[in-house]
Parts: C-alpha cells; sequence; structure tokens
C-alpha cells in the first residue's frame, strides 16, 4: 500500500468513523426518547379519563360515554377504542381493532408492543369486569428514526467531501517531491545524469533532495572514471581476443584433421575385417573341404593346425571390427525376447571343453527372482557374457568359475539385473584394474605372451555394456581372484518369479556333491521341485527313487571305478552321474538300474530332462511288459529337411536301438507332425522353401508346452560366425555345418539326450591314403562311404539321388541366372551344394561351395565365370552314370571310379 493510500485513508476514516458511531448514537437515542414519551402520553390520558368512563358505563350514561370515548379517540396516534366486558361482550367500539385484545390482568394499564402496532388495555373504575381496550399506530416513531439517520448520514458526506479535500491537499504536498525522488533514482540506476532536483521548504524533504543531488555527481564521476577504465581494458581484451582466435582456427583445424583421422582408421579397420574375413572364410572352407579329401594323419594333424590359427584369427578379426563399428557408432542393438537362464548355460557351454582340461567347475546361478521373460539384445549380452567367463577360465588354473545373475532395481515393466563372473585365478592389482577396460591393454604386459588375447575383450565389453545402459567394474585380490560385474536393464513383460520346471511332490533324492556352491545350487533347485534331500553319509538311501552324484578324478581311477561300481549296485535307485568332462571322455559305467552318465557343467535344461527321463525309464521298468519289450524307451527325432538325400543320409546315421528318426520334408509338415507327435531333439535344415527354418523354429516354439524346451539343431551347408549368432539368437539351440561330423552330432545328442550315435560306439572309421596328385575325382565312392559314416551301400544311394536331380539343379541355376534373380540363383546352389556334402563327388562340391561363398560374398557378377565349369562337373556326373549300369550302383562295391577333371585354375586365382 502506497504511502499516499495511508495518509488519505488515515484523514477520511478516523474522522468519519467516528461521526458515523456518533450519528448512530444520538439517533438511537432520539428513537428511545420518543418511545417513552409516547407510552407517557397514552398512560396519562388513560388514567384521566378511566374514572369517568367507568361511572358512565355504570350509569348507563350512552352519551357521557360517547363523549369521553371520542375525546380518547381524537388523540394522535389511536386508531380504534372498544369497551369489553367481563364475557368479551363490546358494550363500546369506535374504528376496527386489527387484533382481538388477550386477556389483561384488573390491576392496572397493560401496553402491548408489536413492532408498529400496540394496543393498550386498562380496566375500567366502578364497572367491575370491564376493561378498555384502545389500538394504536406507533407508525411515527421509525419514521422519526430514519429522518434523524439521514440527517446524520448527510452531515457524514459534507465532513468527508471536507476531509478528503484537505487529505488531498497535504498529500500532494508530502508525495509530489517524494515521487521527484523516486524518479532521479531510477534515472540514477538506468545510468542518466538528471539535472540538480529542486528543494522543498519542508526540513525532512529538502535533506532528501540534497542527499540525492550529492549521489547523482558521486555516481556522474564514477562513471566517467569506469568509462576510462572499460576503453582500456576493452583495448587490451581486443589484442588478447585476436591472439585466441587464431589459436582456435589452428584448433579446429587440429581437431578436425585427428576427427578425419579417427574416421578414416575406423573405416579403415571395418574394411580391413571385413577384406580380410572374406579370403579367411574361403581358406576355413577350403580346409573344411581338404578334410573331406584323403590324407594322412600327419598332414591332417597339420591341417588342424591351420584350422585352429584360422579360427584364432577370425575370432580376432570379429574383435576389431566390433570395436571399430562401437568407435564409429555404427553398432546397433536389438531387442527381442531371451531367457538368461539359457543364455548363462550356452556360454558356460561354449567354454567347458576349457575349463574340464583344466579340472575348473563351472556353474551358471540365475536367481529365482530374475523374470522368464526379458527383453533386450541377447547377442550382445552372450559376447560379453562369453568374454568375461572365457577370460575367468584362460586366467584361473584350479577353483571354479561362477555366473550369477540377480535382480538389482525392479520396476513397472522394467528391471535391472547384475551380473557377476568370479573366479579363483591369478587376481589383479589396483593399478592394473584402473587400466584393464582400456583398448589393446592387458593386466600384465606378460599375459600376452603367455595366455594370449589382444587386449580388446574387456574394451569391447565396457563399451558394449554402457551402450545398452549398464556399468561394468571389477573387484580383484593378486592370487585371490576376481570378480566382474555389470548391470543391465531390460525389459520385461511379467514382475512373477520364474515357475518350477518339475513338480518331484515330496520324492526322495540322493545328492552327493563335494563342491560346496554346485551342492547349493542343486540343493534349491531340488527344494523348489518339492524333492525330499537324502544325505547317504546320515541317512539311510531306502525309498529313493533318483541319486544325484558327481564323481571326480578319484572316483575314474581302476581302484575308483570299481568302488564306484559296487556303491551304484547296492543304490536301489537309478542314478545320474556328473562328470567334469567333455562327453567324449565321459567314462563307461554300468548303471544296474538306470540313469545316465552326465557333463559339467550342467545346464538347467538338461537336468530338467535327464530327471525327467530317468524317472520316467524308472516308473516303466516297474511296469508289467512282455518280455520281448526293449529296455530302454527310445528317443524321438524329427529331420527336416527339403531335400531326399540330406533327409536319408540324417536317417541312417542316426537311427539305433536308441534313436527313433522320422522325416519332414518342409516346415508345414515338421509343423503338422509337432502338434501330433513329441520329439526330444529336431535337426533343422535352415534354407528351405516355404517356412525356412528360422520360421519353422519360431512356429514350433509357439506351440508351447513341452516345445518351449526341445532342442533345435540347424544343419546348414553355409555358415559362418555372424551367421551361427543369429541363428542362435533365433531359439536354436545348436548349430551343426554340412557335411556332417559324425563326432561332433553325437557329441550333440550325447549332450541333450545323453545317448550318441550307435556307429561312434562301433568304432568304425575310415582312413584311405593320400592322392598322388592335384585332380579332383568326378566321383570318389571311397570318401561318399566315409561321409556316409562307413555305408557303402548308403552312400551309393545318395550319389543316385544326386545324379538323378542334377538336370532340375542345372535348369534353376540357368533359370536364375537368365532373369538376373541373385536370391534364386543362392537357393539353387545352396541346395545343391548341401546335397554335395553328403556324396564322394569332390570336384562338383568343390564348385559349389566356391560359388556359395563367392555369390554370398561378391555378388552375382563374381560367380558368372565359374558356371561354365559348374556345368561341366554336372555333365562330367551324367557321362560316370552312363558308362555305370544301375545294377553295379546298387550291388557291386567298386573301391573308386576315377573320371578325373582339372580343377580350373582360374578359379583358384580368381578366389584369392
Amino acid at each position: 500500500m502506497s504511502l499516499k493510500t495511508r495518509l488519505m485513508l488515515a484523514i477520511l476514516a478516523l474522522p468519519l468513523v467516528l461521526i458515523a458511531l456518533v450519528v448512530v448514537a444520538i439517533t438511537e437515542l432520539n428513537d428511545h426518547h420518543h418511545h417513552l414519551q409516547m407510552r407517557e402520553r397514552l398512560t396519562q390520558a388513560i388514567d384521566l379519563l378511566a374514572p369517568s368512563l367507568g361511572q358512565a358505563l355504570a350509569a348507563g350514561d350512552t352519551v357521557d360515554l360517547d363523549i369521553l370515548a371520542g375525546r380518547l379517540l381524537a388523540l394522535e396516534d389511536v386508531r380504534a377504542l372498544s369497551i369489553l366486558d367481563a364475557d368479551g361482550e363490546r358494550h363500546l367500539e369506535l374504528g376496527h381493532l386489527r387484533q382481538a385484545p388477550p386477556h389483561a390482568p384488573n390491576d392496572g394499564p397493560s401496553l402491548i408492543e408489536n413492532g408498529r402496532h400496540w394496543q393498550l388495555q386498562a380496566p375500567l373504575p366502578g364497572a367491575p369486569g370491564t376493561q378498555l381496550v384502545l389500538d394504536i399506530d406507533a407508525s411515527t416513531l421509525p419514521l422519526s428514526y430514519y429522518r434523524h439517520l439521514a440527517g446524520g448520514g448527510l452531515l457524514l458526506l459534507i465532513v468527508g467531501m471536507l476531509l478528503f479535500m484537505v487529505a488531498h491537499v497535504l498529500s500532494r504536498r508530502l508525495t509530489h517531491p517524494l515521487e521527484r525522488a523516486a524518479q532521479k533514482l531510477e534515472w540514477l540506476t538506468a545510468g542518466a545524469h538528471p539535472g540538480p532536483m529542486p528543494v522543498p521548504q519542508e526540513a525532512e524533504l529538502g535533506r532528501l533532495a540534497q542527499s540525492l543531488n550529492a549521489l547523482g555527481d558521486h555516481l556522474a564521476a564514477a562513471r566517467e572514471d569506469l568509462q576510462a577504465q572499460i576503453e582500456q581494458a576493452t583495448g587490451e581484451l581486443q589484442e588478447s581476443m585476436e591472439t585466441i582466435e587464431v589459436q582456435n582456427i589452428e584448433l579446429d583445424l587440429a581437431h578436425r584433421r585427428a576427427l578425419e583421422a579417427n574416421r578414416a582408421k575406423s573405416e579403415f579397420l571395418a574394411n580391413m575385417s571385413h577384406e580380410i574375413r572374406t579370403p579367411l572364410n574361403g581358406i576355413i572352407g577350403f580346409c573344411r573341404l581338404l578334410h573331406r579329401t584323403e590324407m594322412a594323419p600327419r598332414q591332417r594333424e597339420w591341417l588342424d593346425h591351420v584350422q585352429r590359427a584360422c579360427d584364432n584369427l577370425l575370432m580376432l578379426v570379429n574383435d576389431v571390427l566390433d570395436f571399430s563399428k562401437i568407435e564409429a557408432g555404427r553398432l546397433e542393438l536389438e531387442h527381442t525376447e531371451l531367457d538368461m537362464v539359457a543364455l548363462v548355460d550356452e556360454v558356460l557351454g561354449l567354454q567347458a571343453p576349457q575349463a574340464q582340461q583344466k579340472g575348473i567347475q563351472l556353474l551358471g546361478l540365475v536367481y529365482d527372482d530374475v523374470p522368464e521373460s526379458l527383453s533386450g539384445d541377447p547377442l550382445r549380452i552372450r559376447q560379453v557374457l562369453t568374454n568375461l567367463a572365457g577370460n575367468a577360465v584362460k586366467f584361473t588354473e584350479r577353483g571354479e568359475v561362477i555366473v550369477r545373475v540377480m535382480v538389482d532395481q525392479r520396476a513397472s515393466g522394467h528391471v535391472v539385473l547384475r551380473v557377476a563372473v568370479s573366479d579363483t585365478g591369478i587376481g589383479m592389482s589396483a593399478d592394473a584394474q584402473r587400466r584393464l577396460f582400456q583398448a589393446f591393454r592387458q593386466a600384465d604386459a606378460s599375459h600376452q605372451r603367455e595366455f594370449g588375447g589382444t587386449g580388446l575383450g574387456l574394451a569391447i565389453s565396457r563399451q558394449l555394456v554402457e551402450q545398452m545402459g549398464g556399468e561394468i567394474s571389477v573387484v580383484s585380490t593378486p592370487d585371490e581372484g576376481s570378480t566382474f560385474a555389470f548391470t543391465l536393464p531390460l525389459a520385461c513383460q511379467g514382475e512373477e518369479q520364474r515357475a518350477p520346471e518339475l513338480e518331484l511332490d515330496g520324492q526322495q533324492v540322493i545328492l552327493e556333491e563335494s563342491h560346496t556352491p554346485t551342492r547349493s545350487a542343486l540343493r534349491h533347485l531340488l527344494t523348489r521341485w518339492k524333492a525330499s534331500l537324502i544325505d547317504p553319509q546320515a541317512e539311510p538311501t531306502e525309498g529313493a527313487v533318483l541319486a544325484l552324484i558327481s564323481l571326480y578324478d578319484t572316483d575314474l581311477g581302476q581302484d575308483g571305478q570299481a568302488a564306484l561300481q559296487q556303491r551304484l549296485e547296492r543304490l536301489a535307485c537309478p542314478a545320474l552321474l556328473l562328470v567334469n568332462a567333455s562327453p567324449p571322455d565321459l567314462p563307461t559305467l554300468t548303471l544296474p538300474h538306470g540313469g545316465e552318465i552326465l557333463s559339467k557343467p550342467l545346464s538347467r535344461h538338461t537336468l530338467v530332462e535327464a530327471v525327467s527321463r530317468t524317472l520316467a525309464r524308472a516308473r516303466r521298468d516297474q511296469l508289467p511288459r512282455p518280455p520281448s519289450e526293449n529296455a530302454r524307451a527310445s528317443l524321438r527325432l524329427l529331420v527336416v529337411d527339403d531335400t531326399e538325400s540330406n533327409r536319408l543320409l540324417l536317417q541312417e546315421l542316426i537311427r539305433g536301438p536308441q534313436l527313433e528318426v522320422s522325416l519332414a520334408a518342409s516346415g508345414e509338415e515338421a509343423l503338422a507332425m509337432a502338434q501330433e507327435t513329441h520329439f526330444d531333439v529336431v535337426l533343422m535344415d535352415i534354407r528351405m522353401s516355404g517356412m525356412d527354418g528360422v520360421e519353422t523354429t519360431h512356429a514350433l516354439r509357439g506351440l508351447g508346452g513341452p516345445w518351449r524346451h526341445v532342442p533345435i539343431i540347424a544343419v546348414t551347408a553355409h555358415v559362418q560366425s555372424e551367421q551361427r549368432q543369429q541363428l542362435l539368437q533365433s531359439g536354436l539351440d545348436g548349430v551343426l555345418e554340412k557335411p556332417l561330423d559324425t563326432a561332433q552330432l553325437s557329441s550333440l545328442l550325447r549332450h541333450h539326450l545323453g545317448v550318441g550315435l550307435a556307429l561312434e560306439e562301433s568304432g568304425e572309421t575310415t582312413q584311405a591314403d593320400p592322392s598322388s596328385d592335384a585332380e579332383l575325382d568326378s566321383v570318389d565312392l571311397a570318401l561318399g562311404t566315409q561321409l556316409a559314416g562307413g555305408r557303402e551301400p548308403l552312400a551309393r544311394k545318395l550319389l543316385g539321388h544326386l545324379i538323378a536331380s542334377l538336370d532340375d539343379s542345372e535348369a534353376d541355376i540357368r533359370r536364375a541366372v537368365e532373369a538376373s534373380d541373385a536370391e534364386a540363383l543362392l537357393d539353387a546352389i545352396h541346395a545343391l551344394n548341401g546335397a554335395c556334402r553328403y556324396c564322394g563327388v569332390p570336384r562338383l562340391g568343390l564348385l559349389a561351395e566356391t560359388l556359395e561363398t563367392r555369390l554370398r560374398s561378391r555378388g552375382l557378377e563374381a560367380v558368372m565365370p565359374l558356371l561354365p565349369d559348374l556345368y561341366a562337373a554336372m555333365a562330367a556326373l551324367r557321362d560316370w552314370q552312363a558308362t555305370h549300369s544301375a545294377h553295379s550302383l546298387s550291388s557291386h562295391a567298386q573301391a573308386s571310379s576315377t573320371t578325373k577333371a582339372t580343377a580350373n585354375a582360374d578359379s583358384s586365382d580368381n578366389e584369392r
């Protein structure tokens, strides 16, 4: 509120309030005085005339009675008069009473006030029981009250106007100098220099004006000094800015050169990685082709060294390519469904051979509160986990490597996981930990010579984790071990805990495991499955339905195996033996009550399937059955391939006493069979007409139930490392490359089913002598027999199928070339390459492999020079068939039929 307003209120409000109070008080007093006067006047009139009225009424003198009543009615405020007897009868009434009189006491006059309507009652002396009633109009009292109020209001208005004039004059004399002072202060604040302010006569305002004038003079002098200093500093700053501008231009040019050099370096790394990987894939492909030819043992050993060197070089190239992609900002993350349990088990499975060779215990612990359905980039998460787990195994000579996955934070539709990889290896110092995540740096310079590696893995892992929104850290103690941990924000569709995979309903299970973390993990799983655990050292084992027993080196020696065999015979239940060894190195033991020998690390899915199968077999064994029934139930395998020869070969290779094979020629047929029959393993061709292998896999997983966990293995003729990762990411559980390595196939079946191939157990191998020249045969039945698992009739049958399909294959290839349809040409060549993988046709197989590799990497134009050689190889096969009778193909066993053809040297040069 301004000072002017306060002054006006002080001058106007207080006097007006006081005058209003006085006016109200006077008006109230006058109204009360008039009220008393009217009451006294009426009372006096009644006192004077009432005795006379009583006498006249008693005497019956109506004339006097009318005269006296008229005198009362003539009073100013009386409107009506009535004389009533004791019974309420009216003796006299002048005017009209507005209200019937109530009963009044006889001891004196009584005045009843009801607003402006008064009624006065009085007894008449001399006439007992008779009373006089007067009707009085008191409206003159409020009219008088309002007249006084109006007069007081007029007085207030006049006084208010006078006071307003006085207040206005005073406020102008006081506020005008203050407004001039405020305006001058505003000018001074804005940097202006107004003239001197006039000095008022009042002493206080005069001192204020003088002080403001002095302040203005002081500010003007200070402003002049400041302006001089600013001009001097501006000159100096201008000189400095010119120098800084020159330096900034030089720095900008240097920064641009650095960015250009970094971009050129990243592009060079990416291009060189691709350029190196293209011929490297060719080298690896030709090494695999050489593996299919006849070689001496020493040559095969050299070729294995070349293969391992190529794999190591390919791994290095992939690391360099990933690092360059991350630096260039071209790495894109995917968001697909993933299961951390399956992902951790897969990573540990990849590290199992090296850990088993060292005797290290591998263990994956995914806590129960980790949601089953998550969304993220499984390929990059697997890459980070593989690097951390691989380093842990590499730098650990004894002890354990444990991967733990737990929930760090949880919100609606979002979860942050904490993944930790701990080991009992060599550890690191604090200084080594600080430089650990830098590119091309390792904890110690000697590690590269001793353990190998490039120092890129952890740098790539750190950048991948940060790109996924997490953080990575390490805690390590020298000679005690290290723990690498990273956080992982992921989207989740549900927050419920993972449902138990089995329901054992209180069945008793024996658990023997000396490795404490593994024992705790198995105990927790079995408890979740509602099993009743038995400690064989402290409790009797009668009534147990299953035994889980881990075996170590002491149990696998000659004496240990004998003692173990006796202990297994004493058990009254099937046993699952857990051995920290690869499937080919698993011991041969007789399980008298059934069971399986499993390789550690043990995935949760494998354990669930093994327990289910073992308990199911045990229940079936307890049922009565005819003597001719097999001791063990057959396991069902489904082979899905659109090439008949491929299906036939896989059926012949796999089929055995414990393995039953079903065939499907398309993805649609496989899906229809899956809806009616449960299969334990599916071997899936990837490139098929209609539904391809990936689409069929998704459809099978979509059936739900046990199909969510059935192992589906990709079988393809041409796969690179990136494609392998994409297949695994698409829901497949493994990849086999054509031609199938029977040992690898048997190892996969043993891993998933606990049963290997029948031919593996018979130990049949074929070792041919090396060729004496560099020519490739059009037909080599010895090689075909080896590829068919040592079964020559099968090799001849597959060769017949291949030759019969050559006309259709050549027609498809020619149509695709005429239409310049690279995709159709790739489908036709891929199908031909897959068919050649299982037949002894080295020349055609080499050309098909070369064409597919070149078509994938260099396009349609690059394969055109090789097509005449391909057609010639097909014609050579037809010529070979024409010179051999169908009877010879089906019944005679010949070592090899040689129609020699020299490989085109130009093709090799072009491929290089």
